[in-house]
């Protein structure tokens, strides 16, 4: 498989949370794993995190949140991706998200919610089987 693209991964630390340690783990292993990973540093917006998927064009946009301020920084990522009419980027959230919130942030097209103790190969896994190919030429 050499001739295949590698995975693309934007880690991002939206919010006012300061803390960015899981967020560089997480990183390094799906560096480690093969992947290009873009980390966005912190305190980063929606709109920066939207415009730099799509700058970088990227696979997969992975948001670690510890502030509690998931219900309204991931719906409004989630928004900006279909203004910019972006719907192959894989949406992965990490971090402190209670049970409750889950099946909602789903139902707002996350593919997966990752809490603490998460396995990073079980992440890297769910990358690697839902990542949408790119570049298949159309039949013709």
């Amino acid at each position: 498989m050499p001739n295949e693209a590698k995975i693309r991964v934007l880690v991002a630390k939206p919010g006012l949370d300061g803390h960015d340690r899981g967020a560089k783990v997480i990183a390094r292993a799906l560096r480690d794993a093969g992947m290009e990973v873009i980390y966005t540093g912190l305190r980063q917006t929606p709109e920066m995190i939207v415009n730099a998927a799509v700058q970088e064009d990227v696979n997969v946009i992975g948001l670690s949140i510890l502030s509690g301020a998931h219900n309204a920084i991931v719906p409004r990522v989630m928004d900006l991706l279909k203004q910019h009419h972006v719907d192959d980027i894989l949406v992965l959230v990490g971090g402190i998200i209670p049970d409750q919130d889950v099946d909602a942030l789903k139902k707002i097209g996350v593919a997966a919610i990752f809490q603490p103790g998460t396995a990073m190969d079980s992440i890297v896994q769910f990358i690697r089987a839902n990542v949408k190919p790119r570049g298949v030429p159309a039949a013709g």
